[in-house]
């Protein structure tokens, strides 16, 4: 009998699912890799719903952390249960719209631990513990390939979940980065060079690799004044070698491009450096620039000041970028930050709707 894999989604559809899952109270088991974000998703979309968020590593805990100890109940003579602190109160739960019971890990724990929690997900109830009703599940775990420590589950629990594999996806990557700041050069480099996203072998010995994960650690240790034998180390250690090599050419030539905001203010126009990689870290300085003017009203910049500014984005890119960085630039700025223009007051406008609004319009189709 042949072999078919498993369905997979991008980080986008998830979220659409696990929210139909919420609000429907079906227990979700998300399914992927190490490092493309699982335990992230649940977290942001708990934020999105004003929710509270308990983290359960299962990995880590025994039997009784789920299901309690015995004590004597000096009341009646009888042994009775402490049910565990981790587990939410009908107190906690009045706080918050939803309670999300994250169950992490799941797989790789022992199968008594396992058995400890069927009870939780199969009835929403352990002993004399009961869920509140606004508390919904999600557990998550890495695949039995994945050279992590798994553990069969036991059919019965699994038939209880709605399972999700995800995979690694740029773009939905891409539209996380430059939502979250992640730097400059970070983006750059991936959105020139995709297949550095994830480059995760469960066969090979390597202590660093890349992923989603990993590529955010980088972006929080790169500072400007590290010396660069230094920063090479840190990012070798943290997406491995082969590829911490490539990124620091990349970022050596992408510290020779001009200053975003000397563009926006119409100072520079012409692009000396042609390096397609660096291209892009040029094209997210930007978004990011006029994002966070438009943000932070940064320089008390009124009407016309910001349209004057987006118009030499605008511009800058038709005159120095290729099509795809030039499509880019104006999807992060306008679909994912939303930033606000009057299409009448830009001049270049026509123009670039001309030359570029089909692709757009594919682009966020």
């Amino acid at each position: 009998m042949a072999v078919t894999e498993n369905r997979t989604v991008t980080s986008d559809e998830a979220r659409v699912a696990l929210v139909q899952c919420f609000n429907k109270k079906r227990p979700v088991f998300l399914w992927g890799p190490p490092g493309i974000g699982k335990s992230e998703l649940v977290e942001s979309i708990t934020n999105e719903m004003g929710g509270y968020m308990i983290d359960l590593r299962l990995g880590q805990m025994d039997p009784t952390d789920i299901r309690g100890i015995p004590f004597y109940n000096k009341d009646n003579g009888l042994m009775d249960w402490a049910p565990p602190i981790d587990l939410p109160s009908e107190e906690l739960a009045s706080q918050y719209p939803v309670i999300v019971l994250f169950f992490d890990e799941m797989n790789s724990a022992a199968p008594s631990v396992q058995a400890a929690a069927y009870q939780l997900i199969l009835n929403r109830r352990v002993g004399k513990y009961k869920l509140p009703d606004n508390v919904v599940m999600v557990a998550a775990g890495n695949r039995e390939g994945d050279k992590g420590v798994t553990f069969k589950m036991p059919s019965p629990l699994s038939n209880r979940f709605v399972h999700l594999e995800m995979r690694v996806d740029f773009d939905s990557w891409q539209k996380w980065a430059v939502q979250n700041n992640i730097h400059k050069d970070v983006v750059g480099y991936v959105s020139f060079a995709k297949q550095d996203l994830f480059d995760f072998d469960p066969k090979t010995a390597s202590r660093a690799f890349a992923t989603p994960r990993s590529w955010t650690f980088v972006s929080q240790l790169l500072e400007d004044n590290l010396p660069t034998s230094v920063e090479t180390d840190l990012v070798a250690g943290t997406v491995g070698e082969g590829t911490a090599v490539k990124f620091m050419a990349h970022r050596k030539i992408a510290g020779q491009m001009p200053d975003p905001r000397e563009i926006l203010d119409g100072k520079v126009r012409e692009l000396k450096v042609k390096e397609i990689s660096a291209m892009y870290s040029l094209t997210v300085s930007m978004c990011y620039e006029l994002k966070d003017i438009n943000t932070n009203k940064k320089d008390s910049v009124n009407q016309d000041q910001w349209h004057e500014k987006v118009d030499n984005f605008f511009k800058f890119m038709m005159e120095n970028f290729t099509t795809e960085l030039t499509v880019m630039g104006a999807r992060v700025a306008l679909t994912v930050y939303n930033l606000p223009f009057i299409p009448n007051k830009l001049k270049t406008f026509d123009e670039f709707h001309k030359r570029f609004g089909k692709y757009i319009v594919q682009a966020v189709a």
